[in-house]
Formats: structure tokens, sequence, C-alpha cells
């Protein structure tokens, strides 16, 4: 079995674009007017659409279920804080650091990160994951 060293990392970063922002509105059926339509969004506090929470906590899963902590790894927890709004065009960077390792109960857990392109924090959270 892997072991992993706390403060080991992994990262990916990828553009969200207006063709992810509607795949995930179709799929997932979370259609709010604030990621979709223009003229609503333009009344909101942000004046603009948004990318869905969700979909830009997706590159963390990615992060998670490709690098660190690899294939064959299950998700127990994830908590997410959004402290930032993403736009249709920004890139996103999610990086996973791991915080603890139980190698005993094989169980791993993360920091988890989300930031865009001018270096500011999108996402924060934590990710428990199942490694045996």
């Amino acid at each position: 079995m892997r072991t992993f060293r706390i403060g080991e990392s992994a990262s990916l970063t990828r553009t969200i674009t207006e063709d992810d922002v509607i795949a995930f509105a179709r799929l997932t059926g979370d259609t709010n007017p604030l990621h979709l339509d223009d003229g609503y969004a333009r009344t909101t506090r942000f004046g603009q659409r948004i990318v869905q929470g969700l979909l830009t906590a997706g590159l963390i899963s990615a992060v998670l279920g490709t690098a660190l902590p690899g294939s064959g790894a299950i998700y127990l927890e994830q908590s997410l804080q959004f402290l930032k709004p993403v736009y249709p065009g920004d890139t996103v960077t999610a990086k996973a650091t791991v915080t603890t390792y139980r190698e005993d109960k094989g169980i791993v857990t993360l920091r988890t990160d989300c930031m865009n392109q001018h270096g500011e924090q999108v996402i924060s959270g934590e990710a428990v994951l199942l490694v045996k």
C-alpha cells in the first residue's frame, strides 16, 4: 500500500468554459439563471453569470481521484467554503495537500483549495478519503 507524507501535494489547472457550465447544468439539472442567463445575472450582486460552485469543486475531486491520493481512493467526507465567485473563462487551480495520514486505518485527510488566475482563493475545504 502506498504511504503519504504530510505536506505532499498535487494540483490540476483548468479553464472553465461556457460549454462546461452548460454541460454541468444539463447533467445535474442546476439551471439557476445566475449561471445561464446574462440578463438575470446582471441584476444580481455579481453583475454577471457565475460558474456553479460544485462544478468548480469538481476539480478537487479530479485531483483526488487521479493524482493524490489517486485511483482507488474513496471519498468519506468533503467540506467546502465558497469564498469568491468563479466566472466562465476563469482558470482555476485545484490543489490537495496531505494534512494527516492514518496508515493503520488507510485514511488520508487533505486540505483542498482552489485558486483563480489572479491568485485569489475561491474555495477552501478539507477532504477525508479511504485509501486502503
